[in-house]
């Protein structure tokens, strides 16, 4: 799998999320590095960001004179709206007809922005996520990608309504996680296949605390059960039912809620065949 995503000094989100997770499912990653931090963001002032746009379409020529193969593209965090071209011009080069194009489109959450993330950032991200078989927003995400303003309630026939707008730009599979629900105790993860043009809903245990980089581990477990093999609706429970596992560990140790969940600790539950689902 080539991974597109930043490297946090510091921290359990993005590269640093990624690579162990899909490594322990048996998958190689091929890590291309969008930007460098010092430490994750969220949590944390006076980090140094180090922009890696330049580099990339080194990586891209010389991935390419070494002919790899890639089962999977798999992007997130991109340090700038110019990598957004460079990412697309990653996926015509290397897609085959088998391959699993998979965007996570990190913008925002909670109805904001990041605070690395602009208007053109939003704009650009429309045209890569075009691209994917598979795209992850959050429901901030799918409001930005749809130009929907944001609102806390919306009705069950309003988020299909986005997420089929969303896929007729271009991707086969929609998933939003974070979508608000009126049960107090779970949130959802809602599904659209174009394919079969059919949505379903998974329904999440919901732990009354935020810790960041759970995005980037439930698309990137989410990303190794599809690859093993698994249909998309159990490849979401595993997801959710894995980062719910990752927040109750966290809790009973003492790491700092800035960090991120501790990872190491949930790492071993990936080799559990299969991960008990709520």
């Amino acid at each position: 799998a080539a991974a597109i995503h930043d490297l946090s000094g510091l921290g359990h989100s993005s590269l640093a999320a990624v690579m162990p997770i899909l490594s322990v499912m048996g998958i190689q990653v091929c890590a291309m590095p969008t930007a460098i931090l010092s430490s994750q963001t969220d949590g944390y002032e006076g980090y140094s960001f180090v922009d890696l746009t330049p580099t990339l379409p080194q990586f891209i020529k010389h991935w390419e004179r070494l002919q790899l193969d890639f089962q999977c593209i798999y992007s997130g965090f991109l340090g700038s709206a110019a990598q957004i071209s460079l990412v697309s011009d990653f996926i015509a080069a290397f897609r085959r007809s088998d391959t699993l194009v998979v965007v996570d489109p990190v913008l925002g959450d909670d109805g904001a922005l990041y605070d690395t993330m602009d208007e053109a950032m939003v704009r650009e991200m429309r045209q890569l996520a075009a691209k994917a078989d598979v795209i992850t927003p959050n429901y901030t995400e799918l409001l930005l990608l749809v130009d929907e303003p944001y609102r806390l309630e919306a009705s069950a026939e309003d988020i299909r309504h986005w997420m089929r707008k969303l896929s007729e730009q271009g991707p086969q599979i929609v998933l939003v996680t974070s979508v608000p629900t009126q049960q107090k105790n779970q949130t959802q993860v809602w599904a659209f296949d174009r394919r079969c043009a059919e949505f379903f809903q998974v329904a999440c245990e919901y732990i009354p605390v935020s810790y960041p980089g759970t995005g980037d581990i439930f698309t990137s477990v989410l990303v190794g059960r599809l690859l093993q093999g698994d249909a998309l609706e159990a490849a979401i429970a595993a997801a959710a039912a894995f980062v719910a596992a990752a927040i109750r560990l966290t809790l009973q140790g003492e790491g700092a809620r800035r960090e991120g969940v501790q990872l190491e600790l949930a790492l071993p539950l990936l080799f559990q065949q299969p991960i008990n689902t709520p």
